[in-house]
């Protein structure tokens, strides 16, 4: 299985929306007492930021990537919630925060997944580890080839749970990186990051993220202690449809760092907010106003205004290749689609539909003119791929990115 598993890593996305402006820049050791930053969790977009891309100890938001890459096994079947895994005598003699695990036992995956996301157990991250990589150096390479993938250019893994290694660095940009990734990639398993707690052998364990309970929206993610590090946090909110993504680092208190994070995700919301409140304004203007023109244009030429529409609507076009029960299958398919099809200057737009009771994640390809669209759509066709030609009206940016 671990073998397996290493050979299947996919291609993974680079979030290029925050990993662009980084450039060539080579990072340098921390100097600022801490490093901050907060990005719209839809389209990327940074919203505040502060010493973002100076080099900082992860601590044990470094849990969120052994997260990450199981929950691309589970994803992929390589390994079931309820598979045991087995607990080695290195595990075992991890330092705390731990569970408490003896050599010689097992753990299911289900237990060892919340106990990192509640307990922050450093001995659960050494059984996953060893469990999808036979061992922890040789996950913590994965760990980096993954980030890597992800965009996030300035971060080394050396361990599974961020106990304290001075090689293993990264920056509050690339941890919102892989913020956004866990969000968009596995949104089935990102709602475990809002449980508050979780009981293994008869004993109940409680969340060390207050933010969970302190801010209105909080849903997740995880937080962070060592000496060198500070107190770390990467959490994530939701308020009126509107969400933000934020990371602050290197404090000296967590009653600091949680001051800091609800400080920042307050003021990203209530931006978000008034944003959306004025591109509706706008947005409503422009539609009395063009009502307006259209009316007295079609009383004079009702031929050329219907021309000057048709004209106007043909300006982007889509084709939606797929619609899927997850966001990962169906970035995996666009993927694959474009790859395969030679379409390179095309964008992924994935895009989360309501049906019924469940959410269906539509795979796009966008960036086409009508003709090109309809072309690309039969050429699909003929392979026995189905595909519907669209046009793309508001356009909703869900980790857009070309490859």
């Amino acid at each position: 299985m671990n073998s397996k598993f290493l050979k299947k890593l996919p291609s993974y996305i680079s979030i290029m929306f925050l990993s662009a402006s980084l450039g060539l820049s080579v990072c340098r050791p921390a100097a600022a007492s801490t490093s901050s930053i907060l990005i719209d969790a839809e389209t990327g977009k940074v919203l505040s930021s502060s010493a973002a891309d100076q080099l900082r100890y992860p601590a044990s938001l470094t849990k969120l990537m052994t997260l990450y890459i199981t929950f691309d096994a589970l994803e992929k079947g390589l390994i079931k919630m309820d598979d045991r895994l087995p607990v080695s005598r290195n595990a075992a003699n991890r330092s705390p925060s731990k569970l408490g695990l003896r050599p010689g036992e097992k753990i299911s995956v289900r237990d060892a997944v919340m106990a990192l996301i509640i307990k922050s157990a450093n001995d659960c991250a050494t059984v996953l580890a060893e469990g999808l990589g036979y061992s922890e150096a040789n996950f913590a390479n994965t760990m980096t080839q993954v980030a890597r993938e992800l965009g996030m250019k300035n971060t080394t893994f050396k361990n599974a749970s961020g106990l304290p290694n001075k090689a293993q660095k990264t920056t509050a940009r690339d941890m919102a990186i892989l913020g956004a990734a866990v969000y968009h990639h596995f949104p089935q398993y990102y709602k475990l990051f809002s449980a508050k707690k979780f009981t293994y052998k008869g004993k109940t364990y409680y969340t060390h993220n207050y933010i969970l309970k302190s801010f209105e929206g909080a849903d997740g993610m995880k937080t962070g202690f060592t000496n060198a590090a500070g107190f770390n946090i990467i959490t994530s909110a939701e308020r009126d449809g509107k969400r933000v993504i934020a990371v602050t680092m290197g404090h000296n208190t967590a009653k600091q760092r949680d001051k800091k994070v609800s400080s920042m995700m307050n003021q990203g919301l209530k931006k978000l907010a008034l944003l959306d409140t004025d591109k509706n304004r706008i947005e409503a203007d422009s539609a009395v106003k063009v009502a307006s023109v259209a009316t007295e244009k079609t009383q004079k030429a009702p031929e050329k205004e219907k021309t000057v529409t048709a004209d106007a609507a043909d300006k982007t076009w889509a084709i939606q290749v797929g619609a899927f029960s997850n966001y990962a299958k169906a970035r995996n398919y666009a993927m694959i689609v474009k790859k395969e099809n030679n379409l390179d200057g095309k964008t992924i737009r994935i895009e989360p539909h309501q049906a019924a009771s469940a959410i269906v994640y539509r795979s796009k390809l966008t960036g086409f003119e009508k003709k090109e669209a309809n072309n690309a759509c039969n050429h699909l066709k003929k392979s026995n791929k189905s595909c519907i030609v669209i046009a793309s009206g508001k356009e909703q940016l869900i980790l857009a990115n070309k490859f």
